[in-house]
């Protein structure tokens, strides 16, 4: 083993040699590199992007409803409200039907339950009575809403084997596995020549070895019967953009972040699994909001100050923030199935479980984090209950107690101080952000190249800042493109959720990529003055673990609500034989489900 790393050091060395000995050779392919990074990126997002704007959920029938007029309504949802309304999933217009009269919900198993969502004339079931607290429906069972009787009818078994051959096909995942292989490749190069010589191996291997995890992963994904790849690739693509944040601003720190982007694709595969149980995730939701306000509150006891906030906490050497983790219970926490959605209390108890949240985190100074999670708030609320009168009396309530936080802690009102004119205080409550422009223009469309710029000097600038860093050293393309990325995956959660199985996975994955926009939008624009600086990452890229971890976390949530066949880890996918684990299959997707309101009767 020791002969091989001799050998293998001796080799590096050899190439480090190369531009000394051939400096003309080498400046032409640092020229070909900056350009031949952007198309790269362009070749391999474009038609990922593409993918996942353009996703288009077509319906999946999961059973039959007979009306009396003797037509037959399909069930396209796990989850489906009955009644009067034009938002309901089944529309019964009968005046002795409520607006939202009954929701009827199926579960893996593919049993069927009732519940009725505060009707005025009740539901029966075979002329019983429903149970207010669910009652089983089987096929064939006479379902009736004051006197409306509609059956539960199956899915033919002709129409459930041909149900996916009409299906179009997803995005191949291999051409762009290639292309992002080759630009980690030519990533680990670039630092080859450009590093020093104490992390000549080190900092190479690490693009090198996550190359080798992104193919792992696929290709057991794909052997498993997995189809759908883009969201790790965005993830995957966003991850490699990290390491080489990290190894330009702390190359001995690449280790850590590696490991960290392996445990966070751990994390999304545990958290995804997890997610497959409806049941068990109901079960356990209270228990992760308890988390939430135990990380926050652990932060609070034992957190260290760090630029203004005390969210640290460093044990053995290694330094995280409890309150990333925390934004993943609490999504958990504030997601709901529609049965509950209905019941008393639906919002009460969340809003003070927000206001536990948003307490510690004023009482550690970080505004930018609270901000993070009163936008999510807005948008589980939004979702959970449809109550703009009850939302804007919340804002209101909040813009209060921003205004009394500020005269409470005054250092938040210093760090808006030089907001809008940080040219003005360039050497000092402006500092950063105009050194990340500087750094920015300089770096142009292309870049100066990975690790040869200069505004990793700056503090924070792997983090807060780093933005600017990838504007400077791999240039305004590739800057945006990771911007769109972000936006991407915002808009197929969105498209997803309208035929998504079960409001759950609606909600939670709205949230989780709602979280994500928000807090690059922070971060993008804090960086260069157009908002404040308020000290959040760029999820994925920013050198940190905590992060990291967080960010693969909202991917679970996102993959989860994937309606797409064999895509989704709420579904189980059929084996496959043969080769066939190398082509594509088609998706499986549902109809556009219609809005649902609350509206009383």
């Amino acid at each position: 083993m020791t002969q091989f790393l001799d050998s293998l050091q001796a080799g590096v060395l050899a190439l480090r040699q190369l531009p000394v000995d051939y400096p003309q050779a080498f400046a032409w392919y640092t020229l070909i590199l900056r350009f031949l990074f952007p198309l790269l990126a362009l070749a391999m997002l474009v038609r990922i992007i593409r993918s996942l704007i353009k996703a288009s959920p077509k319906p999946e029938v999961w059973a039959y409803l007979s009306l009396p007029n003797g037509a037959s309504e399909p069930l396209t949802h796990w989850e489906n409200i009955l009644g009067r309304a034009g938002s309901c999933d089944v529309v019964l217009n009968y005046p002795v039907v409520s607006r939202q009269h009954a929701a009827l919900i199926r579960s893996e198993d593919d049993s069927w339950t009732v519940y009725d969502l505060g009707s005025k004339s009740g539901i029966t079931v075979n002329g019983t009575p429903a149970d207010p607290s669910g009652t089983a429906v089987s096929f064939g069972d006479v379902l009736s809403m004051g006197g409306v009787e509609t059956v539960l009818l199956p899915v033919p078994d002709q129409e459930t084997k041909h149900r996916r051959k009409t299906d179009a096909k997803p995005v191949s995942p291999w051409g762009s596995l290639i292309l992002l292989t080759l630009f980690q490749v030519l990533t680990a190069l670039q630092f080859l020549f450009s590093g020093d010589e104490e992390h000549m191996l080190l900092v190479p291997g690490s693009f090198l070895c996550l190359a080798a995890v992104m193919w792992l992963y696929c290709i057991i994904m794909r052997a498993l019967g997995r189809i759908g790849f883009e969201i790790e690739t965005v993830a995957f693509f966003l991850s490699t953009l990290s390491l080489s944040v990290t190894s330009s601003s702390a190359p001995s720190a690449v280790p850590k972040q590696f490991l960290s982007m392996v445990l966070g694709l751990i994390f999304f595969l545990v958290l995804g699994l997890f997610l497959r149980d409806l049941e068990r995730v109901k079960k356990i939701r209270w228990l992760m909001a308890a988390g939430a306000i135990f990380l926050l509150s652990l932060s609070l006891v034992l957190g260290k100050a760090k630029y203004g906030a005390a969210n640290w906490i460093s044990i053995a050497g290694f330094s995280f923030q409890p309150s990333e983790l925390a934004k993943i219970c609490y999504i958990f926490a504030g997601a709901a199935t529609l049965d509950r959605l209905f019941r008393k209390r639906n919002l009460g108890l969340f809003i003070i479980l927000t206001g536990a949240c948003m307490g510690c985190l004023a009482l550690m100074s970080d505004f930018g984090t609270a901000a993070i999670f009163f936008v999510t708030f807005l948008v589980i609320a939004y979702l959970r209950s449809g109550d703009f009168a009850t939302l804007s009396l919340i804002c209101g309530g909040a813009v209060f107690g921003a205004f009394t936080l500020v005269s409470i802690k005054p250092y938040i009102l210093r760090r808006f101080a030089a907001w809008g004119h940080v040219w003005e205080q360039a050497s000092d409550g402006g500092f950063q952000q105009t050194r990340t422009m500087s750094a920015a223009a300089s770096g142009g469309l292309i870049g100066v190249g990975p690790g040869n710029g200069w505004l990793h000097r700056v503090s924070a600038a792997d983090t807060d800042l780093v933005f600017g860093m990838l504007c400077e050293e791999w240039g305004l393309i590739i800057a945006v493109l990771s911007v769109l990325c972000i936006v991407a995956l915002a808009v197929f959660a969105v498209r997803c959720c309208r035929a998504g199985r079960s409001s759950f996975y609606s909600i939670a994955a709205c949230a989780a990529t709602s979280l994500l926009v928000f807090q690059t939008t922070l971060n993008v624009l804090g960086s260069v003055d157009i908002l404040p600086l308020t000290g959040v990452t760029f999820p994925f890229v920013s050198n940190g673990g905590s992060s990291m971890l967080s960010s693969w976390g909202m991917m679970a949530f996102l993959k989860a609500a994937d309606t797409r066949s064999n895509a989704s880890f709420a579904i189980r996918a059929p084996k496959l034989h043969g080769p066939q684990w190398l082509g594509n299959l088609g998706p499986q997707s549902r109809a556009p489900r219609k809005e649902v309101s609350r509206e009383k009767d």
